[in-house]
């Protein structure tokens, strides 16, 4: 939802703030006001492409600044900082620059159009129309009949996902029985050059711990017994202790205070016998085997060897010898192994079809019932014969995607008899915008996006077809925040907020200024008058107090 739209020479507009009703928000002036320079504001805001025309004249550049609150009103879905809101900011330079950051900092538009973009549709121009698009058909169908769809299209994508999964598998065992003789060789030789030595993880980190002790075992029994003696010996660490020891447990007799230095060298004496009986087990268990390091020596060499060849880790040469034996099993085992794979691949494939096929139905039965409340809706909008028909149509096999594989396509037909057309033939730009909102309505709270903007919808229209129009767009803002370009006065009315767009020609550059404010009480009431019949006489001011009186009370 757009929370509020701040915009700097864009356009004829100078300086404007835009803040729209979370309902139905209302714009209307005069022809050539500068209504669109409004609408142009928002496609920046929303990822459209930018235009060095949309600058002002005299101005260096053009800037918009939005607050966007994506998710649903009850806070679930939310798409957006601590509390729920996007603050964008686009601005575009005289030679047709674009800079856009999101929350403060620095974005791309493709950022800017996979965000706020995706929640906003604008309605009306043929350029921008979400409805106008085939490859969104089909979404706007599974959102409108999610409790029916929805099922069956998590089953159709987790099967479309396990047959692509074992697609891939028989591929990669097809392609490793097709290895070349040399290849197949050079595998053979990996795995019995590994299996020859037959490594573990375990071992190496053993005997890399080991090996400095075996190696170096007369030097470190040397050592120790050296220490040894200089403990035990007499005269030595031990007995020095014990003499010291003695001497001041005599003194401690005439002064007390030598009490701590007597427990610190008794604690001291215990640690150094400890210390002299463990140096003493240490020398006399070292092992002067000639035969033992050898052998522990071969078999480092042999495994460095290997993590040379195939390393530079361990790990890395164990997953070596599985990819070499797997690679010989391939071949070796190929029949078997293809087989298996086509025999998983075939039961995925049958899975997957039978999938699609309730997809298929499920969609069937709810599209006519769809298309059914569409058309309710535009001939409520006394839109004559003109209906919206669903086609779904059966997909080759290799155009299957994970929407479905069948294609569903909204189609327009204009008169009873007429042939069904795409939507983007529909030749009037009002008549489009109907069928828009006759889509949203019956699309309901299922519709992903959020703020419609509606432009032309009221193209034509009048008298009950005006009435009817804006009691439409009425039922569409419970659901949506809905913001409308109107020069009627039965759509005006109805707007929670009333922006008007006027001219003025007394700028100080002497360039025209769009200037767009709110209005309420009695401004609202001249300008609901001026739509009705282009004066504020007192017939059409009293006609447009009764009108809004009217609409207040629905």
């Amino acid at each position: 939802m757009l929370d509020e739209l701040h915009v700097q020479n864009v356009a004829l507009i100078r300086d404007a703030v835009f803040s729209p009703a979370p309902g139905l928000t209302v714009v209307t002036g005069e022809t050539g006001a500068g209504k669109t320079a409004l609408l142009s504001a928002i496609k920046l805001l929303i990822g459209e492409r930018a235009d060095a025309a949309t600058v002002r004249e005299g101005a260096s550049s053009a800037l918009v600044e939005g607050r966007f609150f994506l998710g649903s009103a009850d806070g679930e879905g939310v798409d957006a900082g601590e509390d729920g809101g996007h603050v964008v900011t686009r601005k575009v330079s005289s030679d047709g620059r674009s800079r856009v950051s999101m929350d403060g900092s620095m974005a791309t538009v493709g950022q800017l159009a996979s965000t706020v973009g995706m929640s906003v549709d604008l309605c009306g121009q043929h350029e921008h129309q979400h409805l106008l698009k085939p490859a969104n058909h089909v979404g706007m169908l599974d959102a409108w009949a999610s409790e029916v769809v929805a099922p069956a299209l998590d089953a159709y994508r987790a099967a479309f996902d396990a047959r692509a999964d074992a697609g891939r598998e028989l591929e990669r065992i097809q392609e490793a029985a097709r290895m070349s003789s040399d290849q197949l060789d050079q595998a053979r030789f990996v795995l019995a050059r590994i299996d020859e030595v037959a490594p573990t993880l375990e071992e190496y980190d053993d005997i890399m711990r080991e090996l400095p002790r075996i190696e170096n075992a007369e030097a470190l029994a040397q050592a120790a017994d050296a220490a040894y003696w200089e403990l035990s010996h007499e005269e030595g660490a031990v007995d020095a202790v014990r003499s010291a020891l003695r001497h001041l447990e005599s003194a401690c007799e005439m002064d007390s205070s030598l009490s701590s230095l007597v427990e610190t060298l008794t604690d001291a004496s215990y640690a150094l016998e400890d210390a002299e009986r463990e140096v003493r087990v240490y020398r006399d268990g070292i092992d002067h085997d000639p035969a033992e390091l050898e052998r522990m020596q071969e078999r480092a060499s042999a495994l460095q060897g290997l993590m040379r060849s195939y390393g530079p880790r361990m790990q890395d040469v164990l997953a070596k010898r599985d990819e070499a034996a797997r690679a010989v099993a391939a071949v070796d085992d190929a029949d078997r192994l293809v087989a298996s794979a086509q025999a998983a691949c075939d039961e995925a494939e049958r899975a997957l079809v039978a999938a699609a096929q309730e997809l298929d139905e499920a969609r069937s039965k709810a599209a006519p019932e769809f298309v059914k409340r569409v058309n309710a809706q535009m001939a409520r909008l006394e839109m004559g014969s003109a209906e919206l028909v669903c086609n779904i149509e059966a997909l080759a096999r290799d155009q299957w995607t994970r929407s479905g594989a069948s294609k569903v396509e909204f189609l327009y037909c204009a008169s009873f008899g007429m042939t069904a057309r795409p939507l983007a033939r529909i030749a009037s730009g009002g008549e489009v915008s109907r069928v828009m909102l006759a889509c949203k309505v019956v699309l309901g709270a299922a519709d992903e996006r959020e703020t419609l903007v509606f432009d032309e919808v009221d193209a034509g229209v009048g008298g009950s077809v005006a009435v009817a129009l804006a009691n439409v767009l009425a039922d569409l803002a419970q659901t949506h925040q809905v913001i409308v370009v109107t020069h009627l006065a039965q759509v005006a009315v109805r707007g929670d907020v009333h922006y008007l767009v006027r001219k003025q020609s007394d700028a100080a550059d002497g360039i025209p200024e769009t200037v767009l404010a709110p209005i309420a009480d009695e401004a609202r009431v001249a300008e609901v008058a001026r739509m009705l019949s282009g004066d504020a006489s007192e017939a059409s001011l009293t006609h447009a107090r009764e009108m809004l009186a009217a609409a207040a009370k629905e």
